[in-house]
């Protein structure tokens, strides 16, 4: 092998493969609620690795799962954490940041105490999107990092 060929992995992320286990995950268990969402993987610099999305899934889902996703990566925290952080007036300027989405759905995807990446639900309430994160988290066998 050439060395122009060669690759190399500064730091580690979440895989192809992964992130479309935990999108399967998600969809059984949308399809299962009968709710139409959208599915969002992130890489830790919240950049977007897989999606996916039910067909009747609201146009509004398809951002507000990446932004999710990107939050949760972004912070290392679940979105739905940040409404009680905002009540704080020391961190309250971060609601302004475009993207950051504070409510249930997203959650950092852990390995060995490092964020990997990050997934984001939306379609449901947001108890709905935090419970199918939580799902597809713990049949990939990830551990949900709460605070």
């Amino acid at each position: 092998m050439n060395k122009i060929n060669r690759q190399y992995k500064s730091i580690i992320q979440i895989d192809l493969v992964e992130a479309n286990q935990l999108i399967e995950s998600a969809m059984e268990e949308s399809n299962q609620l009968g709710l139409n969402i959208a599915v969002a993987i992130v890489d830790t610099g919240g950049h977007l690795i897989a999606f996916n999305r039910s067909e009747n899934a609201g146009f509004l889902t398809v951002d507000a799962a990446i932004n999710k996703a990107w939050t949760a990566s972004s912070f290392g925290h679940p979105t739905h954490t940040w409404n009680e952080l905002f009540n704080d007036s020391k961190l309250a300027p971060l609601s302004n940041i475009p993207r950051m989405l504070a409510v249930g759905g997203g959650y950092p995807i852990i390995h060995d105490e490092k964020i990997i990446g990050a997934i984001g639900i939306s379609g449901g309430s947001y108890t709905e999107d935090q419970h199918i994160a939580e799902y597809a988290l713990k049949n990939l066998n990830n551990n949900i990092k709460d605070i």
